[in-house]
């Protein structure tokens, strides 16, 4: 199976080394030109859980050529159009493009490019970090789940098998958008307040207030999720996020990692500003995300990134 990750930063670069190691074909895409360049001359370096090099190809979207029969996106949400546009003569009619970026509403973006028996949508729970250009840290237990647009799980059996096979611990989800809010939740309480107050995810959970305002996002979540589809276990998902605060304690979100520590945009748009957007639509009121979102603008604006 030839198999391109689409967006090769922490997330991607984790996928990659690890689906590297079994006996499919990896290509990396990406648009960091010093990312790039490191890994073509050094190799993919790995530490965390793993202590490695690997040599892996890297090209930017543009330069792929050979049709896919697997895409896993794992761009930004906000370069999600263009990796797209830019990918669109690889993919083939028996192609398969999996999302698993973080947020809501990429399958809507998706359906502008790819037809809907080509498109999986999923949400992983595995944690990576960029120590810098080619340098991927990977710590802690994780796992995937997947679900076609069209179609069941036995048409992506080898593809399930071949993550399995790498040890991503992956699973077929026939309600995977309850997963997909569930992470959501997960992003939306820990992502922007961490980044907003510069701390980690266990300062934040250890303090009252900070308990307070991860509540509050999440009662607005649970409410625009509600009103968009059924079986959202409100009691189910809070406990999740107990446990996820207290295994990754001492860890920087993602979005702290982009605003924070390497000044890139992020993607709130896609998580409390979308919940925002939807709660206006369904007329329940947000006004800890609508807060959020603006704070992290402002931020974003300071640094010149808006």
């Amino acid at each position: 199976m030839r198999v391109y990750i689409a967006g090769s930063g922490a997330m991607g670069c984790r996928f990659g080394y690890q689906l590297s190691k079994t006996k499919h074909e990896v290509i990396l895409l990406d648009n960091w030109d010093a990312h790039i360049e490191s890994i073509r001359e050094n190799g993919l370096k790995v530490t965390g859980d793993f202590d490695d090099v690997v040599q892996l190809p890297i090209m930017k979207p543009t330069e792929a050529t050979e049709v896919a029969d697997l895409i896993i996106l794992l761009t930004k949400a906000d370069q999600l159009p263009k990796m797209l546009q830019d990918i669109k003569g690889i993919i083939g009619e028996k192609t398969k493009v999996l999302s698993l970026l973080n947020g809501l509403g990429h399958a809507t973006t998706m359906r502008r490019y790819v037809p809907d028996e080509s498109i999986m949508v999923g949400v992983t729970i595995w944690l990576a970090g960029l120590k810098g250009p080619g340098h991927a840290h990977l710590q802690g237990p994780g796992s995937i789940s997947v679900q076609n647009m069209v179609g069941d799980g036995q048409s992506v059996a080898d593809m399930i098998a071949m993550f399995n096979e790498a040890g991503l611990n992956a699973t077929y989800d026939d309600h995977v958008i309850n997963a997909i809010w569930q992470k959501a939740c997960v992003n939306g309480t820990m992502n922007p307040t961490c980044t907003i107050l510069n701390c980690t995810i266990g300062e934040l959970f250890g303090t009252e207030g900070g308990l307070n305002l991860v509540q509050g996002i999440f009662k607005e979540f649970i409410a625009v999720a509600k009103s968009e589809t059924d079986g959202i276990d409100e009691e189910a998902i809070w406990k999740y996020i107990i446990d996820a605060s207290k295994k990754a304690s001492n860890h920087y979100p993602s979005m702290h990692q982009d605003l924070v520590q390497n000044g890139r945009k992020t993607e709130i748009d896609y998580l409390n500003g979308a919940v925002v957007f939807k709660g206006k639509r369904a007329g329940i009121p947000t006004p800890y995300c609508q807060m959020i979102t603006e704070m992290v603008h402002a931020k974003e604006a300071m640094l010149g990134l808006r």
